[in-house]
């Protein structure tokens, strides 16, 4: 048998990914005549058929899913060769593709991205805002370098390096019986009047699971139901005279104690918190960009979310 180039491995990849040979060839910058052939001499060689291509679109037979999945192992140990030599070196520098959680991405991204994309000017981040269950499936797929979501999560393969910890806080509106409270508990809370991210946000869950032992009560607007995807949306519901909303204490970063004051209420301990870890695939490539992401996160935080002696007092709640 010859030797297996990775060209061919990644070409076979490609095709996994995509499953249309067209498309494929276009990820990889080659004409499809180009990547079919060398496809069909890896078969050759082989001496087994990796796609079945009547089928629209195309699918790995049975042999060629375990050699794609081989396929996948050897270019990530390629590429770890790569990085080692730049670790050496002491190069931090690259492409860096980074998955972030939307109840996270408008209020954490503010506080790091200056400053690392000024320490690292050879690192090229690109960031996209994701849901928890879409950043483990691109990691496992290869297809980002690390993501930032609420943990734990304990998957297989995936490395949790946590950043901080957010305690939860109430957001209430205007006259709400709730803001006679110093602070706040479970207890205090009805679930007739929350306004709640929508389905797949694992803050939604969180959020839940605080109230999911509080009975109903009446409500002036149990007869009005709105789902969002976006925590700021929430809030505005809730400053027009709507229930309240259960936030993250990244959330209210640019308030003013006043202001806070007059809508906001802390809970008593223990304090409902999330874990925010940095996540990466367990076979650590880009050891250095991720950890320079993880100073760079830390040293940018609000010392409320330093403050390690919190921990101690904190339910930490399941990240769904």
């Amino acid at each position: 048998m010859k030797s297996i180039t990775l060209t061919q491995l990644s070409y076979v990849a490609a095709v996994s990914q995509t499953r249309n040979f067209g498309l494929a060839a276009r990820t990889c910058f080659v004409s499809q005549p180009t990547l079919s052939m060398q496809i069909q001499k890896l078969e050759e060689e082989l001496g087994v058929i990796l796609f079945d291509r009547s089928k629209k679109p195309v699918e790995p037979t049975a042999m060629g899913q375990k050699i794609i999945e081989q396929a996948h192992v050897v270019l990530q140990e390629a590429k770890r060769i790569e990085e080692l030599i730049k670790d050496e070196k002491g190069e931090i520098s690259g492409e860096f593709k980074l998955g972030i959680i939307p109840t996270l991405a408008p209020y954490l991204l503010p506080l790091f991205l200056e400053s690392f994309t000024k320490h690292y000017p050879a690192v090229s981040l690109i960031v996209e805002e994701m849901q928890t269950q879409k950043i483990i499936k691109m990691l496992k797929e290869d297809k980002i370098d690390a993501g930032i979501l609420v943990t734990p999560l304990n998957y297989a393969g995936i490395v949790e390096w946590p950043l901080f910890s957010d305690p939860f806080l109430a957001y209430l509106a205007p006259n709400h019986p709730l803001l006679a409270l110093s602070k706040v508990s479970d207890k205090d809370l009805s679930m007739d009047d929350i306004w709640l991210l929508n389905e797949g946000h694992c803050f939604r869950d969180q959020a839940i699971e605080i109230c999911k032992k509080v009975r109903r009560k009446d409500s002036k607007i149990k007869n009005l139901t709105f789902e969002s995807g976006n925590l700021e949306t929430l809030k505005r519901l809730v400053d027009q005279s709507f229930g309240y909303t259960l936030l993250p204490s990244l959330a209210i970063l640019g308030m003013s104690a006043s202001e806070q004051k007059k809508k906001v209420r802390h809970f008593k301990p223990p304090i409902p918190i999330r874990e925010v870890s940095v996540v990466y695939s367990r076979s650590y490539l880009k050891k250095s960009i991720i950890e320079a992401l993880h100073q760079e996160v830390v040293s940018s935080l609000p010392k409320e979310l330093k403050n390690e002696k919190n921990r101690e007092r904190v339910i930490e709640l399941p990240p769904f």
